[in-house]
């Protein structure tokens, strides 16, 4: 009974302000339509920037949740 299978999808988060807000984000967002994501995987930190300034943090991650 305590063998549990996962799915994983793939999220790319974007925010102004910080990769934990991206991370945050993408999260936030997933869960509105799937439910019970219960961890996270960073695949991959870029960011775009202008001026010599960053002025957008966007975050790969892989977001896993139970299959029932």
């Amino acid at each position: 009974m305590g063998d549990k299978v996962y799915k994983k999808i793939r999220l790319v988060g974007c925010s102004k302000d910080s990769v934990e807000a991206a991370i945050n984000l993408a999260l936030a967002k997933a869960a509105e339509t799937v439910h019970g994501v219960s961890w996270f995987e960073v695949v991959e930190v870029r960011g775009a920037a202008a001026d010599g300034k960053v002025v957008e943090y966007q975050v790969t991650l892989d977001a896993g949740f139970k299959v029932d």
